[in-house]
């Protein structure tokens, strides 16, 4: 499915993805920046995958790792530094929060730092119960 907005692409397909590209807006971020572009080429063979395109060039990425049946796990959401301060990543979390794979399935995601992004489509702070193996 694609979405048109502002003169960006919104995509779900997979052949438009630019793996190199992607490896390149999470070497920017904290949580991956120190992956292989082999790790990154293999996380996306296996995740359900969005991406943002403006004029032909991948400015935004997501990935969610799901069994679409019950779950899914919303990571690796970026956009880059120069289309930042546009809404881009409100609309990404607004269609994957919606999208007919996803909407009916529950998700979860780690961040660090944007939980008010989150919150504002119906992610909430849970530490709990939340466990992860070192």
């Amino acid at each position: 499915m694609d979405i048109r907005k502002d003169g960006y692409l919104f995509s779900d397909r997979k052949k438009l993805l630019q793996g190199e590209q992607i490896h390149a807006l999470l070497q920017t971020t904290y949580w991956a920046k120190n992956r292989t572009i082999e790790t990154t080429l293999k996380s996306i063979d296996h995740s359900l995958c969005f991406g943002i395109y403006r004029n032909g060039i991948q400015v935004g990425f997501a990935r969610c790792v799901t069994d679409h049946a019950t779950v899914y796990w919303l990571c690796d959401v970026v956009i880059a530094q120069e289309h930042r301060g546009k809404g881009l990543g409100k609309e990404l979390i607004q269609w994957i929060t919606g999208h007919d794979a996803l909407k009916s399935l529950y998700g979860i995601l780690s961040t660090r730092d944007a939980h008010g992004l989150y919150e504002k489509f119906g992610f909430e702070r849970e530490q709990r119960e939340f466990m992860h193996l070192c």
